[in-house]
């Protein structure tokens, strides 16, 4: 098969190669892809919503399937655009449709799917500009701390908690009024704020079963200790210590049976991953949000746990015949640690020259923001490389992926030396 991933992250470093590992793949092509995708397939320079360059690839490709990493695409519709055009219509689109992508579009449409098919969320309301003092009123009626979620994707930086009800109620205010976040927040939901840890729950589905892949935690916030602004991710451990197997039997019968039957009774058009942002409260799970892919640095703890053919399961769900296929699990830790740009999350250079990268021994170096120019690898991001480790203890694997660390270099290069200190 001939195969389009589109994205440019850690994350489609990662599925570019597992997929290429499987006998079904004879082409790879990554569309934008980094300096990392380069090396094991094929970039093609476009943008991953520029649907029209999208098309003209998978026909001069003669694409079989198309694997897509961000939420950007799906958001914008490219599974319908694929399947509304006479030319393309045959290739399986590994993603949802528009409709089903809402999920992670639109924090409003996912609290009312939550709430309407009984699966643990947190209290809500939503609020526009022509509501906010309602808005105000109704934080008064929360215990701090104060939740407020951009309606639309903002790129991971929509979500805002706050311990002031001063604050809370001013961020609103510039969150709606003032646009703060552009028109992702021309709706705002404000939630009561649930106390707790957070992990990350993966499922595949072909829209009528599914299968649960490796939790995983990863950490946000940029700081040690998980201080400082909110990131994409400074790093990632999978399995999860504290997820046994009682508490991952509650995650399946009380939110993802229920998630995926609820896809079912809206007939939402749906093959791909669905991430479950959780929280586990007392001894409970509840929903934070859902996204529509994969996530990143996930899943390059998540991925390389996966022992069966990605691409045998990718068309297995592109035929509805899930339920048939092999799936098994390595049994070993995954960790990872992200390598980032000085500044992250804030203003930061690019270009640094990236060495060192030859040397990494007994883990993987996925790529994130790098690319290619004059020979050499160079920064093209805020978070560079994810070097990823495996061991039957999770505490050696990430020791691994520190060691491997030391030998990379690039100028203002930072990391975190904290990942998994609170497992």
């Amino acid at each position: 098969m001939n195969i389009l991933l589109l994205g440019s992250g850690g994350r489609e470093h990662a599925l570019a190669w597992k997929m290429l590992q499987s006998p079904l793949c004879t082409n790879l092509f990554v569309a934008p892809g980094n300096a990392g995708t380069a090396a094991i397939a094929q970039n093609i320079n476009i943008s991953a919503t520029d649907f029209a360059a999208v098309k003209q690839t998978a026909l001069d490709k003669a694409i079989d399937m198309v694997v897509v990493g961000p939420e950007d695409p799906l958001v914008k519709g490219i599974y319908d655009f694929f399947k509304a055009d006479a030319q393309l219509s045959h290739i399986p689109v590994i993603g949802p449709s528009q409709y089903g992508a809402q999920l992670e579009g639109s924090k409003e449409f996912a609290k009312k799917f939550l709430i309407k098919n009984n699966i643990p969320t947190a209290a809500y309301d939503s609020f526009t500009k022509d509501t906010v003092e309602e808005g105000c009123k109704f934080l008064e009626t929360l215990k701090a701390p104060y939740v407020l979620k951009a309606d639309g994707l903002a790129a991971g930086k929509g979500v805002l908690i706050l311990n002031s009800l001063e604050e809370a109620q001013q961020e609103l205010r510039n969150m709606l009024v003032d646009a703060k976040f552009g028109d992702a927040s021309s709706k705002v939901v404000i939630e009561e704020f649930l106390d707790g840890i957070e992990l990350s729950c993966f499922v595949l589905t072909d829209g009528k079963s599914y299968k649960v892949l490796p939790m995983a935690k990863d950490y946000k916030r940029i700081g040690e200790g998980d201080t400082g602004l909110n990131t994409g991710g400074m790093g990632a451990v999978s399995p999860v210590p504290f997820a046994d197997a009682e508490f991952i039997a509650k995650i399946e019968e009380r939110i993802v049976k229920p998630t995926v039957q609820g896809l079912q009774n809206e007939n939402i058009d749906y093959k791909g991953f669905v991430f479950i942002g959780l929280i586990k409260v007392g001894n409970d799970p509840f929903v934070i949000e859902y996204n529509v892919r994969m996530g990143d640095p996930e899943t390059e703890v998540v991925i390389p746990r996966l022992k069966s053919d990605l691409v045998e399961i990718f068309v297995a769900m592109s035929n509805q015949t899930l339920e048939n296929v092999a799936f098994e699990i390595d049994e070993r830790s995954a960790t990872t640690v992200m390598v980032v740009s000085g500044g992250y999350p804030e203003d930061y250079e690019k270009g640094c020259v990236i060495t060192g990268l030859e040397n990494v021994e007994g883990s993987i170096a996925f790529h994130a923001g790098t690319a290619l120019k004059d020979g050499q690898v160079v920064t093209a991001g805020g978070r560079v490389i994810a070097v990823t480790s495996y061991d039957s203890d999770f505490k050696v694997a990430i020791k691994k992926s520190y060691q491997n660390i030391e030998k990379l270099h690039f100028d203002k290069m930072y990391y975190r030396k904290d990942i998994g200190f609170d497992l």
